[in-house]
């Protein structure tokens, strides 16, 4: 192998051990703020150096986090920030557990998402306008939830400019409305309007 060729290939071995060491350090924060009491996240252990052998983790051929999937396991806590440094992830799927505290605005950052799925928790405030980024989304789950304020245009503008098919934000605290019907020759998405709470 020659000199040149080397160099690259012991720089994009760097490149690629960086990029799964922000990654397991982000989700090693998560961990640090949530209380696990069915060990789920047991096996999150953040002196690996990739997070592909973890449970409820999936990874792409990158060795890159594409999916992670913690719904209905009992965690309690607050989502972090440094989710948003996930760059790679498809699917954030934490349903059916007693998460409180905001949705950061950082999740914004997630444009290869497809599924966000935060419902059936405790979450409150506003849903963050930056969710409007993520262009790829097709499921949004926030229903059953304490969220508050207007649902944000920008992502109300995924509707019939994105490919969002599934955006459920019933049973929660909002004001405002969603979009319905067919929109610029798009097949109509399924909607659950907001249902205000007693």
């Amino acid at each position: 192998m020659g000199c040149g060729a080397f160099f690259v290939l012991v720089i994009c071995l760097a490149v690629a051990a960086v990029d799964c060491n922000v990654e397991v350090d982000a989700l090693h924060e998560w961990r640090q703020v949530v209380y696990d009491p069915n060990d789920v996240m047991q096996s999150w252990d953040p002196t690996l150096v990739n997070p592909c052998t973890w449970m409820h983790i999936a990874c792409n051929s990158n060795n890159s986090v594409t999916r992670v999937d913690v719904g209905n396991a009992g965690l309690s806590g607050t989502l972090t920030p440094a989710l948003g440094n996930l760059t790679n992830l498809r699917y954030l799927e934490a349903f059916g557990n007693n998460l409180t505290g905001t949705i950061p605005g950082e999740l914004g950052r997630l444009t290869n998402l497809v599924s966000l799925d935060l419902s059936n928790n405790g979450l409150s405030g506003s849903i963050p306008a930056s969710l409007g980024n993520l262009k790829s989304l097709r499921f949004l789950r926030l229903n059953s939830n304490a969220l508050t304020g207007d649902i944000p245009t920008k992502l109300l503008q995924l509707v019939p400019w994105g490919h969002l098919r599934l955006f459920n934000v019933s049973h929660n605290f909002l004001t405002g409305s969603l979009p319905s019907g067919e929109s610029k020759g798009r097949p109509a998405i399924t909607i659950i309007v907001q249902d205000p709470r007693a």
